[in-house]
């Protein structure tokens, strides 16, 4: 759990360094690449919560 909420987060201020530098330069390629890591981060929660609730509805009696 711990680290996936250093990679969580290590993920999630990459994106804000992306979109930081779109801001600072207007260039479009910063705009995508902080979105496409904001887009996959989210998957992998979603997907890494959707595994949690799993093991917690198959495990109740």
């Amino acid at each position: 759990m711990l680290y996936f909420r250093l990679v969580f987060g290590a993920l999630l201020a990459a994106a804000a360094v992306c979109f930081a530098m779109y801001v600072g330069t207007r260039e479009p390629r910063w705009r995508r690449r902080g979105s496409v890591i904001l887009k996959w981060t989210l998957v992998a929660a979603f997907g890494f919560f959707a595994v949690l609730i799993g093991e917690r509805v198959l495990r109740l009696p």
